[in-house]
């Protein structure tokens, strides 16, 4: 079944801070080691419930972090990542969440 995109994402394990998630599951996904620059925005509620193919449904709330890559070779490390690709932002498809595009685009700086 086809999720479509969504960005790199995922739980908080035990002991683990949001940082250290994110730095974990951005490699996982994707391959890439980075550095957290800042904290985008915070999403939650009504925008961002979500049904997975079992019919489960949750509603997220969502830390979405500004990070750059530092090193790693683009290889996903699990089995849950079928393709990366960057997107411009008239070329962005529909994510699984519905992150404003400003918030995807503008987010260079913080504030």
């Amino acid at each position: 079944m086809d999720e479509g995109w969504s960005l790199p994402a995922g739980g908080i394990e035990i002991g683990e801070t949001p940082r250290e998630a994110v730095i974990r599951e951005v490699l996982e996904e994707t391959g890439w080691d980075v550095v957290v620059s800042h904290i985008v925005d915070v999403f939650g509620g009504h925008d961002f419930r979500y049904t997975y193919p079992d019919g489960h449904h949750v509603e997220y709330v969502v830390i979405l972090f500004r990070c750059d890559i530092v090193g790693g070779d683009g290889i996903p490390r699990d089995e849950e990542t079928r393709t990366t690709r960057y997107f411009s932002r008239d070329e962005m498809p529909e994510l699984a969440l519905p992150y404003p595009l400003s918030a995807l685009f503008d987010a260079r700086s913080p504030g």
